[in-house]
């Protein structure tokens, strides 16, 4: 999903869709129809006589060697078409939700640049559909003309010999041009399906995307988490991770901290099961993580970023995703300690309000705060926390966090922020820079070092 981008996920699950759906409902029966009508003017022309469905042969190379070789290209141009389609539709998206992004850096230029130049793509891959059907549908027009000519000319060069009747002449005849029109319909027909078959193929490419973990059956002895000797790339060749190696204790509370692109988020989406290393091993246990079934890895770990969700539906309904058997009480003792049973209390239906799309609107904090009790009513003893409170007022987030803390006393905690509070908290903290652990220890122990981290301290306090 992070691969393909939302406007190639959009265009499949649209017009994909949409043009696999027009396939079936009509290309399908309409092929089917023609091919059956086609055999019973064949069969009924035949009955006639025999020589007089010779003459029909003539088109049959042209129609044979056109349809090969459309069919050998038009497949990859109706996907290079649909792949274009989705580029607009990508980069549509992003000018939309960055608009007063764009404005604001006056990089309007630069979109509509953008935009031109997928449409360009887009025109390029439509010519070359269009350039394939200008010369296959030309050929099959005049394919359809020969054999009732080649018939006429044929069948009176019979009739002349004495092989066959008037009668019987002008009846092939008939026949040959009541072939035209299923023949027509199977051809253009089969262009669509050409497109139907890109869509599907698209819309099936989805499921062909091979799984990232494989469940081993092995299973964790223990609630440590651990990572050794961790290298992990986004593209090939350039690793963000190199040579990573770190060992969290159960119930410790792991801070950490670095500058922005050092890494801290992608080390802790391994910590959390998201990704797999790509050499190297992350374990909880002793059994690694890409090797746990979903279910029972989100029992151990959990992951909390800066991205959240609200789905459409009620707050209950948001809430109880992580857990649905959960109960009303649950649920509250959730938001409470997170300190958003307040605000939830508020709502004109409670629980049952209406959120989402559509529905009550939510403040970014509000929709944080909603994703962290979805994580305490997970329970799982292992939390990772990507700048889980970033999107909240300073003093609110000091406030959620020591509630936070009082919840989850005794788990394992990891959590990445660039707010040293928390830092301060925390057992030990870990210095990510460059991709790499620079400094690990407690906060007493970095400041007195005097190393990275002792300078980004003096840097929060303004000394």
């Amino acid at each position: 999903m992070e691969r393909a981008g939302t406007g190639d996920l959009v265009t499949r699950t649209s017009r994909d869709v949409a043009a696999l759906s027009q396939s079936v409902r009509f290309a399908v029966p309409e092929t089917l129809i023609a091919l059956a009508t086609g055999a019973f003017a064949i069969g009924a022309l035949l009955l006639v006589d025999p020589l007089l469905g010779l003459p029909c042969l003539v088109a049959v190379p042209a129609l044979w060697v056109g349809t090969r070789w459309y069919l050998r290209y038009a497949p990859d141009g109706y996907l290079r078409e649909n792949a274009a389609y989705s580029d607009i539709t990508d980069g549509i998206t992003e000018t939309v939700e960055g608009s007063r992004t764009t404005e604001a850096l006056r990089r309007q230029d630069r979109r509509r640049r953008r935009t031109n130049e997928d449409i360009r793509r887009q025109y390029a891959a439509e010519r070359y559909t269009l350039r394939l059907r200008t010369v296959w549908w030309p050929l099959t027009e005049v394919s359809y003309v020969v054999p009732v000519v080649a018939t006429l000319v044929v069948g009176g060069w019979f009739y002349l010999e004495g092989w066959v009747s008037l009668g019987e002449v002008t009846a092939a005849t008939l026949y040959v041009q009541l072939l035209v029109d299923p023949l027509d319909r199977f051809l253009s027909w089969l262009d669509e399906l050409q497109v139907g078959g890109a869509s599907l193929a698209r819309i099936l490419g989805v499921s062909e995307v091979p799984e990232d973990r494989t469940a081993s059956g092995v299973r964790p002895e223990g609630e440590d988490v651990e990572a050794r000797d961790v290298r992990y790339s986004y593209v090939v060749g350039r690793d963000v991770l190199h040579g990573v190696s770190l060992a969290v204790a159960p119930g410790e509370r792991l801070a950490m901290v670095g500058p922005s692109g050092a890494g801290k988020s992608t080390l802790g989406r391994l910590l959390a099961g998201i990704h797999g290393p790509r050499t190297g091993s992350v374990t909880v246990g002793g059994a690694p993580l890409v090797e746990l079934p979903l279910d029972e890895l989100r029992s151990h770990v959990a992951l909390v970023t800066q991205e959240h969700h609200v789905f459409i539906g009620t707050l209950r309904e948001n809430l109880v995703l992580a857990r649905p058997s959960a109960t009303d009480e649950e649920v509250r003792a959730a938001l409470a300690a997170v300190d958003a049973l307040e605000w939830a209390g508020t709502l004109p239906d409670g629980l049952a309000t209406v959120v989402g799309a559509g529905g009550h609107p939510l403040s970014p904090a509000q929709a944080q705060q909603l994703a962290l009790a979805r994580l305490v009513l997970a329970d799982p003893h292992t939390l990772v926390l990507d700048e889980a409170t970033s999107l909240i007022d300073p003093r609110a987030a000091r406030n959620l966090e020591r509630s936070l803390a009082a919840v989850l006393a005794g788990r394992t905690v990891i959590a990445i922020a660039h707010r040293l509070f928390s830092a301060h908290d925390a057992d030990r903290v870990a210095v990510v820079e460059d991709g790499r652990i620079t400094e690990l220890g407690s906060h007493a122990e970095l400041v007195a070092a005097g190393g990275s981290y002792a300078a980004l301290w003096r840097s929060w306090h303004g000394s």
